[in-house]
């Protein structure tokens, strides 16, 4: 699995998993839009969730923005590929752990990979980082469950019993 970053620079570059991901060559980094490979892109905007499904879409490839929180607007992925949200998943890095959907660009890549049953891809990608097999064991049934399903409704059918749990929280 091939995983691409479109790279704004906008984050603290010492706290930025893109670089961090680069450095270790585990990811190629861009930081012109036209340069990002077709694959499927993790946008937090897309009207799909992404499945298991999206894998041959994607042609082994996945592309991620790297940016801050508060600059990730619809207009910032404009990049070419097939778009899709995560579904619901914990964030483990320090500054959002626990927080649902407040992913770095390394969770929202190794989580896009365990839906694609990439399981030792996204353990690589984590590698790396002290927080990163807290996110695999955060998130390990709902992404075992994510993986088993068959298209995008599957996944909003399960994610709507874990947005049911926080709610009932």
């Amino acid at each position: 699995m091939e995983c691409h970053v479109y790279y704004e620079g906008d984050d603290d570059p010492k706290k930025c998993t893109a670089r961090r991901l680069e450095k270790f060559d585990k990811a190629t980094l861009y930081r012109s839009m036209g340069q990002v490979p077709y694959g499927v892109v993790l946008n937090p905007h897309a009207e799909q969730a992404l499945s298991p499904a999206d894998l041959e879409a994607g042609l082994g490839t996945l592309v991620a923005l790297d940016c801050s929180w508060e600059s990730a607007e619809e207009a910032s992925f404009q990049m070419r590929g097939v778009h899709r949200a995560l579904p619901f998943l914990v964030a483990a890095n320090p500054i959002n752990y626990g927080r649902p959907f407040r992913l770095t660009t390394v969770e929202a890549l190794a989580g896009a990979c365990c839906i694609f049953d990439e399981r030792e891809r996204a353990a690589d990608l984590l590698e790396p980082f002290r927080w990163g097999e807290t996110f695999l064991t955060l998130n390990e049934e709902p992404l075992r469950r994510y993986s088993e399903c068959a298209d995008s409704t599957d996944v909003v059918a399960v994610q709507e019993e874990y947005l049911a749990d926080e709610d009932a929280a």
